[in-house]
Formats: C-alpha cells, structure tokens, sequence
C-alpha cells in the first residue's frame, strides 16, 4: 500500500455511510488518506486459466514492498502466533473489498430483473461459475505462496443484506439455472418474491408491524406460509452460499483451516448464510459484530417500508424488535445512523451475547469466533468486546487495527489478562 490521490479511501467509506470514520492509529500521519495497493506476491497464472478473472498484475510497489507481508508470517510462525489470511469470496480480485467486482453478466439481480442501486458490498452472484472459478483458483494461489499462514478467513459468502433490494437477489441466469436444477418453480420464485417485496414496502399499516417478533426459522416461516415462491427463494441462497463455501474449501490444503464470515442471527436468515450444515465442512464461523452497520442497515431497510402508510415510529419499532438489536427504538426512522468516531454504537450487551449464543446453538461443536470491531470511543469499544469475548467463551477476533489506539491495546489486554 502507498499513498496516491487516485486511489481508494482508508478507512472505506460504506458506500458514503462511514465516511465519518477516521483512523485512530495514522497512516503516513494522516486519520484519512487515499492509498492505491498491489499483490503482495507473483500470482501463478496457471490456476487461472479456467476462468476470465484474472489477479492484479504484480508492479513496481510489488517489487518493492511485497516482501514485507512474507517476512511478517514468518516472524509472527517464529513466536508462536497463528497466521490468517482474509479475503473475499465473490468479488475478483478479492484481496481487499475496496476494489474489485463482477463483470454485468454475473451481478446478482432481484425478481426485476435488475441489480438495482448501489450497495456497500460489490458482490457477484454466488452461483456465477466464473467467480466461483476465480475463488478456487486464488485459495490455491494463496496456499503456494504462503504455504505457513494457518487459514483463511472467508468475508462475504452470502448475500450482504446490507440493503432492502439484495434480499431479493437470485434472479441471475446463473442463479435461475441452479434453482431449475433443484426443481424450483422459477416463476412462482418471482412473483412471490415481487409480492413480497410490495408488501414491505406499499402495504404496511401501523396495526401489523406492532405485531412484530423476533426473526427466527419458525416466525420467518410462518410470515412466508402464503409465499412458499419466497422460501423456494431463501433455500436457493442457502444452497448457494454453502456450495460456493464447500467449493473453496476443497481448493485449500487440508491442512489449512477455513473459516467463513457471517452477519449475526438473524440477519444471516436473509443472507443465506447455512449456520447448520457450513458448521459440518469448515474449521470454525466468525460472527461479525460490526455494530455501527447495525443502524446502517436498518435505516435502509426503514426508507423502503416507508412509502406506504405506516407512520415513522411503528417501522423504527418493529425494525428492532425483528431484528433484536438491543437498542431503544428511536421516534424516528431518520434517527438511525451511522455513529460518529466519538459516538457510541446503539447495540446492546444482551443483543450481543443473544446473537453469539443463538448462532453456537445452531452449529452445534463448530467453533463460533465473535469478531468484534475496534471503530468508536475506548469505552464503547472496550464494551462491545467484553460482551464478544464472554459470550463466546474468549473466541474473540479483532477487525481493523487501524481504529486500535495504544489506549484501545491497553483495554484489550486488561480484558484478556485474566484468561491469560
């Protein structure tokens, strides 16, 4: 990574949301810069003849950095410390989620037709066999070029359900090929999944959505039972995410562990995230509590029920009783956003440790990893990790290093001295 005004903003943006997100520890002395990156390696372009993606091209910044990546798997094997590489599944070239994306014929598309507005996430279709070609290709490329790193940490193997508009995709012809396979009635999937979609936005009254209940399999179930084209839907992206994830993982030496990423029940209902049966074939699911999304999301998903009639505080109500995220419901859909660095993330404890516990009950002896996010004040952080490592039983990751100020490392440690 170097500096360069042409390149992508660290920290990201979240597609404008995150904009407000400023590093705690400076890049080049600054908390905000645009850098452009290069492949740590020489991709071994043989493993990629079976697919049109290809990996950047190795340049100068390769030549004159590259290295320090390999030296840093080396010393860290040295002291004993586990070494892992995160990458993403479905978006070529899927070193970082900055950069990258699907060509049009293998974009995800809803019961449009249409891949609709742009999203935080730039993710194909999962059942895209290039993409799905280009992912086995780069966990071997890998695996060559670091054969010491332990494993590999898989972001993005489901459907983001970042936005309203992609729980509905799996309408790609890739898609459409594979649920015909699985004797799917591909019509009825559309135009259930088209009502649907009306439903949340247009026929909305204040009397339903104060009927709202936590998101679980039997209430999603139950509120889909004259929509059975819609759960022909969600079983397709269930399908999909564990055959991409199944796929990538027989590409990897036995030796090495992978373990994929998910959003936190029930979010990962919509994502077609399988916690039951990716259990059985991975080395262990993290469970990400990037909490400042949380309200994120919900904002998005609160603009597309807000068309119909339902008044403001009924959707912001029902928003978080259905998902569980622990917060006080604000009067308004306006009021979910996401927090300034200074600013306290609205997700509770008990939501925390609820969505840790209700995603280890479903994977059964598979490990659930809690990945906690170092973004917000020291406090905030310092809370939203104490619930991640009791909760999961010190299985705690740590995403983005650079939000960690040496007070943040201070309260970490405090955190895991006792275990230690």
């Amino acid at each position: 990574m170097e500096p360069s005004d042409a390149g992508t903003r660290e920290p990201p943006a979240d597609a404008g949301s995150g904009k407000v997100r400023l590093l705690d520890r400076e890049l080049w002395g600054r908390r905000e810069i645009k850098v452009r990156t290069a492949p740590s390696f020489i991709p071994d372009k043989s493993l990629y003849t079976n697919t049109p993606y290809q990996p950047p091209e190795p340049d100068e910044l390769t030549r004159r950095e590259g290295d320090t990546v390999a030296e840093f798997v080396r010393a860290a094997k040295n002291r004993g410390i586990k070494v892992w590489f995160q990458v993403q599944s479905a978006i070529p070239p899927g070193y970082r989620v900055q950069f990258g994306g699907p060509s049009d014929s293998d974009r995800p598309l809803g019961p449009d037709g249409s891949a609709g507005p742009p999203r935080v996430d730039a993710n194909a279709s999962l059942a895209a066999p290039d993409v799905i070609e280009y992912g086995r290709a780069m966990m071997k490329d890998l695996a060559r070029a670091y054969p010491d790193i332990d494993g590999i940490r898989l972001d993005w193997p489901e459907y983001p359900p970042y936005h309203a508009h992609a729980l509905f995709f799996g309408f790609s012809d890739h898609a459409l090929r594979v649920a015909g396979a699985m004797n799917i009635d591909t019509d009825r999937m559309r135009l259930h999944a088209r009502q649907v979609q009306h439903n949340l936005s247009q026929a909305l009254t204040d009397e339903l959505l104060g009927k709202s209940q936590y998101l679980d399999d039997s209430n999603l179930a139950r509120w889909l039972a004259d929509y059975p084209g819609m759960l022909d839907l969600l079983t397709l992206r269930r399908k999909l995410s564990f055959d991409l994830i199944t796929s990538f993982r027989a590409a990897l030496p036995q030796h090495m562990a992978l373990v994929p990423q998910t959003f936190p029940p029930p979010f990962h209902l919509l994502s077609g995230f399988d916690l039951a049966s990716t259990a059985r074939i991975v080395q262990g699911i993290g469970v990400k509590f990037y909490t400042m999304h949380w309200p994120m999301i919900l904002s998005d998903y609160a603009q597309a029920m807000a068309v119909g009639s339902a008044s403001s505080q009924a959707i912001a109500n029902a928003l978080v009783t259905t998902f569980g995220t622990g917060e006080q419901p604000p009067s308004a859909i306006e009021q979910f956003r996401y927090p300034e660095p200074d600013e306290d993330h609205t997700a509770s404890d008990s939501a925390i440790r609820e969505k840790i516990n209700t995603a280890q009950a479903a994977t059964d002896a598979c490990q659930i990893y809690a990945f906690t996010h170092a973004y917000g004040p020291l406090d905030d952080v310092a809370r939203r990790a104490r619930a991640c490592w009791e909760a999961s039983g010190g299985n705690m990751w740590v995403n983005r290093y650079g939000y960690m100020s040496n007070e943040k490392i201070s309260a970490f440690a405090d955190l895991v001295k006792p275990a230690r």
